[in-house]
């Protein structure tokens, strides 16, 4: 990847260094880029800079729902739609990839080979779309609930999920991805939980307490996986626990917001 043009060789900027990693994840036309070992620097901000995106997919639901008065089922197709094509669609080849290689028998290293070639299997496309159909009931059943804020809890907390994953994993080196992993360490993951706690608690309540909750677990789960079936974590794993943390984040607000 030292060719492309989102990895040049300049000094540190914590603001250049932000705006790259939203420029990496997103499709918005920022058009910012820094080197990997800079932006990665800055992983444990991905929540922050993810709660814009929830913001912006709210916003989308509120006007589907609100002004142009879909139904939610309709409203949570378009606010996921959205959020895959704002993110580039960046993270479910992740999840086709690492869906591929734990279904396949054999070692490690040949799961891992799985994960890594172009090509998908049944696997990875029904994982797709179990996952790509569960999130869209978890946005209909908390759009039930007129509880709008989740879709910006889900998706901040989606990335706290990835968070986790990079923080229990061992990097599969060379790779993009062992660069977000090698940067995550205990102690600005603890900083950046305890911020995004603060902030969906004030979004959500308790409920966004408890959505987070959902997201954290989606991420150890995904990082236990990936140790037992490839021993190692690449960004296709990250991408599986950014997907998977999302989902169970609307899954745990879904509960929470029936029995609180």
């Amino acid at each position: 990847m030292e060719n492309d043009d989102y990895f040049t060789e300049e000094g540190f900027s914590p603001i250049k260094s932000l705006l790259g990693l939203l420029t990496f994840s997103t499709i918005l036309p920022i058009n910012v880029f820094t080197s990997i070992e800079y932006m990665t620097r800055l992983t444990w901000c991905w929540p922050f800079l993810h709660l814009i995106i929830g913001v912006l997919a709210a916003v989308c639901g509120f006007i589907s729902g609100e002004m142009l008065h879909l139904n939610a089922l309709f409203t949570a197709v378009l606010v996921y739609a959205f959020l895959m094509l704002i993110t580039g669609y960046n993270h479910l080849d992740g999840v086709m990839d690492m869906a591929d290689g734990v279904m396949v028998h054999g070692n490690p290293e040949k799961k891992m080979s799985v994960v890594k070639d172009s090509s998908v299997g049944a696997g990875g496309i029904a994982t797709l779309f179990l996952v790509a159909s569960l999130t869209i009931a978890g946005i209909n059943n908390v759009l039930d609930y007129n509880f709008l804020i989740g879709i910006v809890i889900c998706e901040m907390v989606a990335k706290s999920s990835l968070l986790t994953t990079a923080l229990t994993s061992e990097p599969l080196t060379p790779g993009i991805g062992s660069y977000f992993i090698l940067s995550t360490n205990s102690f600005n993951y603890a900083l950046s939980t305890v911020i995004v706690a603060i902030i969906a608690f004030l979004l959500g309540g308790v409920v966004g307490l408890i959505g987070l909750l959902g997201a954290i677990f989606a991420g150890f789960i995904i990082s236990v996986i990936a140790r037992r079936n490839f021993n190692v974590a690449n960004g296709d794993v990250l991408g599986m626990s950014n997907e998977v943390g999302r989902l169970m984040a609307l899954l745990f607000m879904s509960i929470a917001l029936y029995f609180l």
